[in-house]
């Protein structure tokens, strides 16, 4: 599949936050580890990254039942993305931080070992770009990489010709999501294991000009 974003810029920067300012008890401003296109060779710390990720920042809103069978299949790595080069990965010490991305095929959440997989190219004149599979390693929560990753999946689909984006957020991404403009439409719930299910919500938004 043709790359149709722009060059991924590997270079260190600042953000700004949504809700930062004079009330956020500080300047506002995040530092950004690099990013950079995710790699097949990734694979084996990525999975370690998710599930670090999942145990941790999810513990609040979904049972241990629930997440480990949600590391079986719901959670995971998506080799596809990797291979369409629409799947970055932040680094910072010399370790992956956080990861994140989109895609234009029809499959909406899962990793490479999830059933009913569509890899079916979309049309982004009709079809929403999916964004995919953002985790982010506890010791670096709340410093803006999802943010920064969100901004680029963005940037990308909007390069590619796609006007919407959707997603099947977990609870604790919903938040994140909901601030960046996102609303939710459905929520869903997934049979990860036999007699559990795990809460998702289906989340879109329009994008803007």
């Amino acid at each position: 599949m043709a790359h149709c974003g722009a060059p991924l810029h590997i270079t260190a920067k600042t953000m700004a936050s949504p809700g930062s300012g004079s009330g956020s008890g500080g300047s506002g401003f995040i530092l950004i580890p690099q990013l950079r296109h995710a790699t097949l060779d990734d694979k084996p710390e990525l999975m370690e990254l998710i599930a670090r990720s999942a145990r941790e920042l999810s513990a609040n809103d979904y049972t241990p039942a629930q997440i480990e069978g949600a590391l079986r299949g719901a959670f995971g790595v998506d080799s596809q993305l990797i291979l369409d080069r629409t799947y970055f990965v932040a680094e910072a010490d010399g370790k992956l931080v956080a990861c994140g991305g989109w895609s234009k095929r029809r499959t909406l959440f899962g990793s490479d070992a999830r059933s009913g997989r569509d890899e079916g190219e979309l049309d982004p004149a009709v079809d929403a770009a999916k964004i995919r599979a953002f985790f982010v390693d506890p010791a670096y929560a709340r410093r803006g990489l999802g943010s920064a990753i969100l901004e680029r999946c963005e940037s990308e689909a909007r390069a590619c010709g796609f006007r919407r984006y959707e997603m099947m957020a977990t609870l604790p991404g919903a938040r994140l999501y909901t601030r960046y403009g996102y609303t939710g439409t459905e929520r869903v719930h997934y049979e990860v294991q036999p007699g559990v299910t795990i809460e998702f919500i289906a989340m879109s938004k329009t994008a803007s000009d």
